[in-house]
């Protein structure tokens, strides 16, 4: 059995959802798809398909293989390119990770603008505000805010984002501005959950110390656009990224508050995996949205500065 050609084949039958589609798309006798698929199987000891006479359902296995099937194929792809010398132009499927809010605000714009250009290259863009294994979820590349310890990942950096502190003008018009963290205690705030009580922020101090100042919670939630909704809404002090509140802080609608005390900068990176041959897909992202995202994340900054 040519195991390579029969993991295109399975890869096919899956892409097109059935081994007909596949057959045509291969440009291959329906009867040699299903032996190939069904030899597979076989050397495997597992079963990946199941067939019906409607339908073709992937089993558990089946998913978890063609995941890592997609990537070997890619992988080939690409090494063989590289010692051809030949050019190629970038295609396959990449795998994007990045935090949810800032995903949907800055990476989605610059993915549907790349796939524009790159009609070869189809993306699965994950939205998460947890840290992902990029190597155990097959994901090609990861965008990241906050301080790295992961060393078996490439990291390039992108910019720097604000920590803020943020009310309406209502709420200050109606409860005053805080002039040193230690306010806080007299102000509501719109707060994350915390395993901290009460909750606390951080912030640097005139002498350089970074102290953390717990605050009065009214209300908590475990989603960034429902604090910073409250917040728009009068229900008090929040602690935000700069990103997350920009346009409201561009329009008015919100305004920073103890920007003297305000901790250093978190770094914003893109990551890959390290150790191994980099896809051309993932070189042509890279160059395509790094400078990209550089330019959203100064906008971020002007939209911030104290007036």
């Amino acid at each position: 059995m040519d195991r390579l050609a029969a993991m295109r084949v399975f890869v096919a039958v899956v892409d097109a959802q059935g081994f007909s589609a596949a057959s045509r798309a291969l440009s291959m006798s329906l009867p040699t798809v299903c032996r190939k698929v069904a030899e597979l199987e076989s050397h495997l000891g597992a079963q990946l398909l199941v067939r019906s006479t409607r339908k073709v359902t992937v089993t558990d296995s089946g998913r978890r293989y063609y995941e890592e099937v997609r990537r070997i194929l890619d992988d080939v792809g690409d090494a063989e390119s590289r010692v051809s010398g030949e050019f190629q132009a970038p295609k396959g499927r990449l795998s994007i990770t990045a935090p949810t809010l800032f995903g949907r605000l800055h990476a989605l714009p610059i993915i549907d603008d790349f796939m524009k250009i790159h009609p070869d290259i189809s993306v699965r863009l994950m939205l998460t505000n947890y840290v992902v294994d990029l190597l155990e979820e097959h994901i090609d590349l990861g965008i990241r805010i906050g301080a790295l310890s992961d060393r078996s990942s490439v990291t390039l950096e992108v910019r720097s984002v604000r920590q803020i502190v943020c009310a309406s003008p209502g709420y200050l018009s109606q409860h005053g501005r805080p002039l040193s963290p230690r306010d806080l205690s007299r102000h509501q705030c719109v707060t994350f959950p915390s395993a901290g009580t009460p909750p606390d922020w951080a912030f640097k101090m005139p002498s350089g110390k970074i102290r953390r100042f717990p605050v009065s919670t009214r209300l908590t939630l475990n989603s960034i656009e429902g604090n910073v909704q409250s917040a728009l809404r009068g229900g008090g002090l929040v602690q935000l990224y700069a990103y997350q509140a920009a346009p409201h802080l561009a329009e008015g609608t919100l305004e920073t508050v103890l920007d003297r005390y305000e901790i250093e900068p978190t770094p914003v990176n893109i990551v890959y995996p390290h150790g191994r041959l980099v896809p051309l897909k993932v070189r042509a992202f890279i160059d395509f949205a790094l400078p990209r995202l550089r330019d959203r994340l100064g906008v971020v900054d002007r939209q911030c500065s104290a007036p």
